[in-house]
């Protein structure tokens, strides 16, 4: 191909004005319901966030009050760092066992094999 000749390119899309909104479902479903511990039946979940363990444990179904105080505690004697989130409590590290005997401690049960 030489310098002095231009190619002639002609590209078209059909676009039409019938766009749909996609509405994937949420992972979780929040309820308004609060429950006793014993009634609470929780389940452990394990990610890796930026190279580090995250040990997430939920739902709970408390009230926001509760929830915090709780995860305060939980904390303090665990001696790490958490967050609560869209009824979760995340915990920093693999803390599961000492996890699962302090909730137990404090009436909290858990799904079968977790």
């Amino acid at each position: 191909m030489s310098r002095g000749k231009k190619l002639d390119i002609f590209i078209s899309a059909d676009i039409d004005d019938s766009w749909a909104e996609v509405q994937t479902p949420r992972k979780t479903t929040i309820s308004n319901e609060i429950l006793e511990p014993k009634k609470h039946f929780l389940i452990f979940k394990k990610e890796k966030r930026r190279g580090k363990t995250v040990t997430l444990v939920g739902e709970f179904q408390l009230s926001k009050d509760d929830a915090i105080a709780t995860l305060k505690t939980l904390k303090k004697k665990l001696g790490c760092g958490g967050n609560y989130k869209d009824d979760w409590m995340e915990f920093q590290g693999e803390l599961k066992e000492k996890l699962r005997e302090l909730l137990i401690t404090k009436n909290f049960r858990f799904k079968h094999g977790h």
